[in-house]
């Protein structure tokens, strides 16, 4: 028998990992038909860490779209989210997560978006910065109805929102309000999909 060259078993290593991955997802049920979490692409974190939007279902989240070169809604967009996290209880807040995906992946590198989670101080066990390509930067924007054009300059014009999914990637709500004072609306909504065990 053919012995394996101590080149080829990193590549068997990570080849095992893939499949035992692909195996776990496959034993869960389908996903819903409307789930945003269906959406087909590969995303990188600010950890370099890659991942699908599947292997995020079993809590609610908070999902978004942003880049980091801006200096103006973007932030706000982030804080907002702080200020509705900070709204709930500890064990409520446990169980939120917060994915922020780039509009802006040409220049959204992992070390960029690390760099932001640094700025705002985010707790990187709820919170994740994410970018893909193009094409699924695209998708994505369409499937949350989120509007974006690039500008001259490199700056993009984009709806601000937050919108909560269930724990099967549902949206259940959204909201535009930004600032220090949370949508009260959106965060009954969040309080009740934790409740429920969305």
């Amino acid at each position: 028998m053919k012995s394996v060259s101590r080149w080829s078993r990193p590549a068997l290593w990570f080849c095992g990992l893939l499949t035992a991955a692909t195996t776990a997802l496959a034993a869960q049920p389908p996903l819903p038909g409307d789930s945003v979490l269906q959406l087909p692409g590969v995303f990188v974190d600010q950890a370099s860490r890659r991942f699908t939007l599947a292997t995020r279902r079993g809590q609610p989240q908070l999902i978004s779209m942003f880049y980091a070169n801006c200096q103006s809604v973007c932030p706000l967009l982030i804080e907002t989210s702080t200020a509705v996290v900070n709204t709930l209880e500890p064990a409520q807040r446990s169980r939120l997560r917060v994915l922020l995906v780039s509009l802006d992946p040409a220049r959204d590198t992992p070390a960029a978006l690390a760099q932001v989670v640094r700025d705002h101080r985010l707790d990187t066990t709820r919170w994740t910065l994410a970018r893909t390509e193009p094409a699924v930067v695209r998708r994505l924007a369409a499937v949350l109805d989120i509007r974006y054009r690039q500008l001259e300059g490199g700056e993009f014009n984009h709806t601000s929102v937050l919108i909560l999914l269930d724990g099967q990637g549902r949206m259940l709500a959204r909201t535009e309000q930004l600032g220090a004072r949370p949508d009260p609306q959106f965060v009954a909504a969040i309080r009740g999909a934790l409740q429920q065990g969305k």
